[in-house]
């Protein structure tokens, strides 16, 4: 019978293993059924035939490798990798996907976890991606990222973010001052992001001049968007009209991100998500991808995701 030791250098091994039940190491178990796996201290080894332990090893190398990039493994992430094709690399290997861009004071920006690493290189091979998924899950910070590298790398010449205007139960006309000082804190979400990526000074420059546009969905109306990055954010808050309205304003070199969370609409009753919708009309158009974020991209306080969880369950048994 052949051996194979893997030294597991630079990984947590409780961490790698899955926790003190060693969740992890059952799966790589089940999932390798005739080799006899034994995982101690930091050394993984595996008794078999030849062929499988080359099999072995390759999985255990694309597990250390995502291991090293994002500082944790867990059970669904064991599960994806293990089932993938060897092509699906989760942007493990794209070294320049890795580092978006460089912030303020420095600040390295770059993705975190494989969903938003496949963002990154969907925005990167399509002109229209949408991206879903519950709050903190990046998707926002990721697209705005992209857009400021876009700027930055003269890729297009102004980055225009849009939100509809409709708030949690909170009407405009309640706000006091003038529109920008309005929506100012609607639009919040989105002038923290671009403030951890460009700093103050050159942020206000580029807004003065119109290089950066931060407007509500009304303002889109009877534009076209030429050479242009273009987010649509909390897009589930768009009705049919308004998501028909803004697709059809893409004019020449133009991206289009459009993110949301179908779990958090804010829309009257009756009144059906646009998102929701063309996420139906649209799933097998060629050159649009979506990409789907979950519980496992929320880079949030670990209670985030429990209290994603948490409601999760309880929506069901609604």
């Amino acid at each position: 019978m052949n051996e194979l030791t893997i030294q597991l250098s630079e990984v947590n091994p409780t961490i790698f293993y899955g926790g003190s039940k060693s969740k992890n190491i059952a799966i790589l178990k089940r999932y390798f059924p005739k080799l006899k796996i034994v995982a101690r201290g930091d050394t993984v080894t595996a008794y078999g035939e030849e062929e499988i332990l080359e099999e072995f090893e390759k999985q255990m190398d694309r597990l250390m490798l995502y291991y090293g990039k994002y500082n944790s493994l867990d059970e669904n992430t064991v599960e994806e990798i293990l089932t993938s094709s060897e092509e699906d690399n989760f942007g493990l290997d794209s070294t320049d996907n890795e580092t978006l861009l460089h912030g303020v004071g420095g600040k390295v920006i770059k993705t975190r976890t494989i969903n938003q690493a496949r963002m990154v290189e969907a925005i990167t091979t399509n002109d229209l991606v949408f991206a879903v998924g519950p709050a903190g899950t990046g998707k926002t910070y990721t697209g705005v990222a992209m857009a400021v590298k876009a700027l930055k790398n003269k890729e297009v010449k102004r980055i225009v973010l849009t939100r509809p205007a409709v708030e949690a139960g909170e009407n405009l006309g309640f706000l006091p001052g003038d529109l920008k000082e309005k929506l100012d804190p609607y639009m919040q979400p989105l002038y923290d992001a671009l403030r951890d990526m460009i700093p103050a000074e050159k942020l206000s420059s580029y807004i003065e001049k119109g290089t950066i546009q931060i407007a509500p969905m009304a303002f889109m109306r009877g534009r076209t968007l030429d050479n242009a990055f273009v987010i649509l954010d909390e897009a589930q808050n768009t009705t049919h009209n308004q998501m028909k309205m803004f697709l059809t304003r893409m004019g020449k070199n133009t991206k289009f991100v459009i993110t949301g969370d179908p779990g958090q609409i804010d829309l009257p009753r009756r009144v059906i998500s646009g998102l929701k919708e063309v996420l139906l009309i649209l799933a097998d158009v060629k050159g649009i991808e979506i990409i789907y974020l979950d519980g496992r991209d929320v880079i949030r306080h670990q209670l985030v995701k429990k209290v994603i969880e948490a409601y999760k369950k309880t929506e069901h048994h609604n």
